[in-house]
């Protein structure tokens, strides 16, 4: 690990603070709800209780089982390699709080499935009688990170016109 950089251990105590949110959120509203149980908070967005054993959307939630595995294991490898990329991240901060928002969100999900066999969510936003899939603080941190990544994507220097050897 000679390219570990000290500063970017600071970047595990956001992933760290996304994780205990999560988790804290969940027993929360654990304590509170009954399974499929709401409570209107605006017009648009209610807090609920509900079960996603899928991914995103409920992806494959109805697929008999197999999946909490399969995520489980996707989990494992997404925070592996997170983790390494991470650690040896310099200087590019809008990438490392992406990637910590990530890793934060995959490990509140992943501790989920393995201990519950499913991801508890709790936010509901609808419109117009239209439900949109429930979610969690770990599941926005994971957007969060996802847009964080992009935005550094947009922002990495390109070569400048007129450097091209093929003039």
């Amino acid at each position: 690990m000679r390219n570990l950089h000290w500063a970017n251990l600071t970047w595990l105590l956001l992933s760290a603070l996304v994780i205990g949110l999560d988790l804290w959120t969940k027993h929360l509203v654990e304590a509170q709800f009954r399974y499929g149980e709401f409570y209107e908070v605006l017009p648009f967005f209610n807090l609920t209780l509900a079960y996603n054993t899928g991914a995103a959307f409920s992806f494959l939630a109805d697929a008999g089982g197999w999946q909490r595995w399969f995520f489980v294991a996707i989990g494992v490898f997404a925070t592996v390699l997170i983790l390494g990329w991470l650690l040896t991240l310099r200087d590019k901060r809008v990438l490392a709080g992406g990637l910590a928002l990530i890793l934060g969100g995959a490990l509140g999900n992943l501790y989920d499935r393995l201990a519950y066999g499913h991801v508890v969510d709790f936010l509901d936003f609808h419109w117009a009688g239209n439900h949109f899939p429930a979610f969690n603080i770990a599941d926005s941190a994971i957007t969060l990170g996802a847009i964080l990544l992009i935005v550094d994507m947009l922002l990495e220097k390109r070569p400048e016109r007129g450097s091209d050897s093929h003039e």
